[in-house]
């Protein structure tokens, strides 16, 4: 045997150590995973992180955030040393493209979850302009549906009308739909596109019978020989013998919801006045599977007795904890586009009215006492100055010496405010809980109805923030009324323009000192809205220990033009580190 061949062996042994270090067999990828971005395009939406490149993302939490280089250091030294190189895991690190960008997981602060569906699976006749229009949708609808062709006992609902967008902005009637053969004698139940009004058909007011004279809250429409034409405001909506949707109704409803939600980046919706038989569906789906997105709910009924005891409170509930019920929604007046808001004078444009209050002030200042005093958060529709006016004498009396921070009591709209309300909104911190598109949708008619004076306390975003103690300005859309998209809402917000760049004043937006900066617009769709539902410890930014939920979008919202915003296409969802809608 030659003398060189221990000598070879040896060399071959250190060559197989030294290969199985410095290579080693293939190493398993890590479950965590990075997402970065190669131009710093990552909105925290976090003080102390506002912009980054990579966001790391273990189970369903963020774990880290910063530079590329920062963040596998980080994270090399949490998964072992040199000795153990082999054995590590390698770290799944994607990127998006460099015009595309990463925010928050987008959230709508006020929404009508189940109605979205309904609206979608029924007739949508939003942007109608004529009467003539929303017949012809309907006559289509029957057609398309032979259940309903073939059976003209079933009811045909729909919603989106708005006589303010007609050529002749009058109420429509009953007999209207007897002008399609196809619709003669039908059921027809059709809301208003704020919601606060119906227009049913000559059957459906056949069914109903005799009607009271008046109504406490609301108002039967008649003609001039006191015969009822059809359209029912507030409180009056409650007597049309409408059939409640069925569990598999609200399943089909929920579903189309979700799908459309997901598509355009939310992550969490406020259910805005949830009936009980919907917190029953909630309940029972969440405890059987996880919930496709997070849902906070506002319990609502139409009663003037305390009905805190009927609800159920749920926090973090349910497979995935993403269903929460700690929250009521009750309601003082009702819109603006029916003249149903409350306002502390008559309507400009209609002096024979004043709109009107749905609860009066001593029965609502019971509730709020009693659910105050109960431990859920109160949250009050207003619309008109009187409204807004009552909920605030009401809050300062029952919130006297309480810990805001802990109650967070909230006015749903806010829409129309004295000057000196604005302030006080403020002052007492109470969140205002506003819908940047319906100053988009209502500037058309706003300042004819308010008057030049009035109009000044009206969709007043910024002075909201700027009065608040901390700057705290949640956005919704309150869909179906106005669209799902929530940057339909950051444009409407930063512009306050049209779709089209419109507005009566312009160009440079209607009313624009009361635009939002852009940041002030994404914070109200993510952390504001986070905070309003109490969940700013575990969502509303990309930061260390918080939820991973993010939207990748294909342009930076935040630096474009504002043209260019509702462009703005989503090209991943992703609740809990889990992609939901699109990828990357």
């Amino acid at each position: 045997m030659s003398a060189d061949l221990p000598k070879t062996w040896m060399a071959l042994a250190v060559a197989l150590v030294l290969g199985a270090v410095f290579h080693g067999p293939p190493r398993p990828s890590s479950p965590d995973y990075a997402v970065c971005s190669p131009t710093d395009g990552i909105h925290t939406v976090d003080p102390a992180h506002p912009t980054v490149q990579c966001i790391l993302v273990r189970d369903t939490r963020i774990a880290d955030v910063g530079s590329l280089e920062d963040v596998k250091a980080r994270w090399n030294q949490r998964t072992g040393g040199i000795l153990d190189f082999w054995r590590r895991p390698s770290l799944n690190v994607s990127f998006i493209d460099p015009t595309s960008v990463i925010v928050p997981g987008l959230a709508d602060a006020h929404a009508h979850v189940l109605a979205y569906g309904s609206l979608k699976l029924n007739v949508d006749l939003s942007g109608c302009t004529s009467k003539q229009e929303v017949l012809e949708r309907l006559v289509d609808f029957v057609k398309a549906k032979p259940d309903i062709l073939n059976n003209p006992s079933k009811w045909i609902q729909g919603m989106g009308w708005d006589q303010n967008i007609w050529a002749v902005p009058e109420y429509p009637h009953a007999d209207d739909f007897d002008a399609e053969p196809l619709l003669r004698g039908r059921r027809i139940y059709l809301d208003r596109v704020d919601g606060h009004a119906a227009w049913v058909s000559r059957r459906v007011l056949q069914l109903m019978g005799e009607l009271p004279n008046t109504v406490d809250g609301g108002e039967i429409i008649r003609d001039g020989s006191a015969h009822p034409t059809g359209i029912f405001v507030d409180n009056a909506m409650s007597l049309i013998p409408l059939p409640p949707p069925s569990e598999a109704d609200m399943q089909r409803y929920f579903e189309r919801t979700v799908k459309d939600a997901l598509a355009v980046g939310l992550t969490s919706i406020h259910d805005a006045a949830t009936e009980p038989d919907a917190i029953e569906f909630y309940r029972q789906y969440a405890e059987s599977k996880k919930l496709p997105l997070r849902l906070y709910l506002m319990g609502h009924l139409d009663a003037v007795e305390y009905w805190g005891d009927k609800l159920p409170r749920l926090v973090d509930y349910g497979v995935g904890e993403r269903l929460n019920l700690r929250s009521v929604k009750l309601i003082t007046d009702g819109a603006l586009g029916s003249f149903g808001a409350a306002m502390l004078e008559p309507y400009s444009d209609n002096p024979s009215t004043n709109g009107l209050m749905r609860i009066q002030e001593d029965a609502l200042s019971n509730l709020v006492q009693r659910f105050h005093a109960d431990g859920w958060q109160v949250n009050v529709h207003c619309i008109g100055d009187r409204a807004n006016r009552v909920v605030l004498d009401i809050f300062e009396d029952v919130f006297a010496g309480a810990n805001m921070s802990e109650v967070r009591p909230r006015i749903e709209h806010a829409q129309i405010m004295t000057l000196e309300d604005l302030e006080r909104v403020g002052r007492l911190g109470v969140i205002p809980s506003v819908q940047p598109t319906h100053a988009t949708s209502d500037m058309w008619y706003a300042e004819q109805r308010l008057g030049p004076e009035r109009i000044r306390g009206a969709y007043a975003y910024r002075t909201m923030i700027q009065t608040s103690r901390n700057q705290v300005l949640p956005l919704g859309s309150d869909f179906p009324v106005e669209g799902i998209n929530p940057l339909l809402g950051f444009y409407a917000a930063v512009a306050r323009l049209s779709v089209s760049g419109r507005s009566p004043h312009g160009s440079q937006g209607w009313y624009p000192e009361q635009r939002l900066t852009r940041f002030q617009a994404l914070k109200g769709m993510t952390l504001d809205a986070a905070y309003a539902s109490f969940a700013e410890s575990i969502t509303g930014s990309l930061t260390v220990g918080k939820k991973a939920d993010f939207v990748v979008l294909d342009r930076d919202i935040m630096t474009v033009s504002a043209s260019e915003i509702l462009g703005t296409k989503v090209l991943a969802t992703v609740i809990d580190g889990e992609v939901v809608y699109g990828g990357f």
